[in-house]
């Protein structure tokens, strides 16, 4: 059973090796992630998770292919994926102090072509960040890429004051749902 893993991120590659998971090939979904108008973040989270996995598994017919995407959210606004550091700026100072969502879905598309999903919602609280934390944080470098800023497997880790649900979703791939979804369809586990 050939799996492909439909991310470029690679701690989505280190987290499936937790779980004793090592996909056949990792091929990366390049898809306009622009939110709809008044798209909603789990909304959102899932329609992108969903059209990596749809786009991908066209290229490998009869495999599974297992597909991501992490949001961060502040109340109904959807924070970017930081690629500036005016960008990051921004998000760790609305974050700064608050409780924000990390909503991780996935998509398993199967050999016949059947999709499941499941998405991940969980809690992050951050401590007040001084100024200067924000200007160390962004010195690093840490954040480029990052939704909403910051990775919690990295120096933000400090700032973080209590998570609700699971690390792994945080990181960017909810094991548990993932074990789950490769259970079911047949993936050989354990």
């Amino acid at each position: 059973m050939r799996l492909i893993l439909a991310s470029a991120s690679p701690r989505r590659c280190e987290l499936l090796g937790q779980i004793g998971v090592s996909p056949c090939a990792v091929d990366p979904a390049d898809i306009d992630e622009t939110p709809l108008k008044g798209e909603l973040p789990a909304a959102y989270a899932a329609r992108v998770a969903a059209d990596k996995g749809v786009l991908v598994a066209r290229r490998h017919p009869g495999a599974l292919i297992l597909s991501g995407d992490t949001v961060v959210a502040a109340g109904r606004r959807i924070l970017p994926k930081a690629e500036s550091e005016g960008q990051a700026r921004k998000c760790l100072e609305l974050l700064s102090g608050r409780r924000h969502r990390v909503l991780s879905a996935i998509t398993l598309i199967d050999a016949e072509g059947k999709a499941r999903h499941r998405l991940s919602t969980n809690i992050v609280i951050f401590k007040r960040l001084e100024r200067a934390e924000i200007d160390a944080y962004i010195a690093c470098e840490e954040w480029h890429g990052k939704a909403g800023g910051y990775a919690i497997q990295g120096r933000a880790a400090g700032f973080i004051r209590a998570i609700q649900g699971s690390h792994s979703a945080i990181m960017g791939l909810p094991l548990y749902e993932t074990r789950a979804l490769l259970k079911a369809a047949g993936y050989p586990l354990d």
